[in-house]
């Protein structure tokens, strides 16, 4: 099918506003890139085992809050026979276009796979977000959620080509400029 040209891979804790700053990118560069989220694959062969709604675990409702981290647990034993599971499953799905958004970088494995398979193609981005911002974006603490890997793996990772504060309008208009001057000559 072919590559693309450029992968972002952006990361972030629940509710910084990582899709919030992936589809304001996506409606500036519209034909020239797609979303890929590695969710998408991972939620679609956890319904199927599980027999759920995956429309309902797609979405951003309570019902995904219910089954997160029985999902979480399930996810980590399909990445410990195959840590780059998820990543190839939602590129392998994925429009061929110029530059690819991959919404939803959680762990190290995850760029490691996509280094491995896109090499100098590959930029990071860290979105962060104050805590209190979070809370008012409708994030509350969830043990088992967002102290285990899937929220922490990335916590102490140094190597971000770009990292961002999105604590409101101002600061995620500034985000946007930057990161689609990696996008340039695209």
């Amino acid at each position: 099918m072919g590559d693309p040209q450029l992968v972002l891979l952006f990361s972030g804790k629940r509710k910084s506003g990582k899709d919030y700053i992936c589809e304001k990118i996506k409606s500036i560069l519209v034909d020239k890139c797609t979303i890929v989220r590695i969710s998408a694959p991972l939620k679609s062969c956890y319904a199927q085992t599980h027999a759920l709604d995956l429309k309902e675990l797609m979405s951003d409702g309570p019902y995904k809050e219910k089954y997160r981290l029985d999902m979480i647990n399930w996810s980590d034993e399909v990445r410990k026979k195959d840590p780059g599971y998820f990543c190839k499953a939602a590129c392998d799905n994925a429009a061929l276009k110029p530059v690819w958004i991959v919404s939803d970088i959680r762990r190290k494995t995850d760029i490691e796979w996509f280094r491995e398979t896109y090499g100098n193609k590959i930029k990071t981005i860290r979105i962060t977000a104050e805590m209190k911002t979070r809370e008012s974006r409708g994030w509350i603490f969830q043990s088992g959620v967002d102290d285990v890997a899937s929220e922490c793996d990335l916590d102490d990772w140094q190597q971000w080509d770009l990292e961002i504060e999105n604590n409101d309008e101002q600061q995620c208009g500034k985000a946007v400029v930057e990161i689609l001057k990696l996008v340039e000559g695209i």
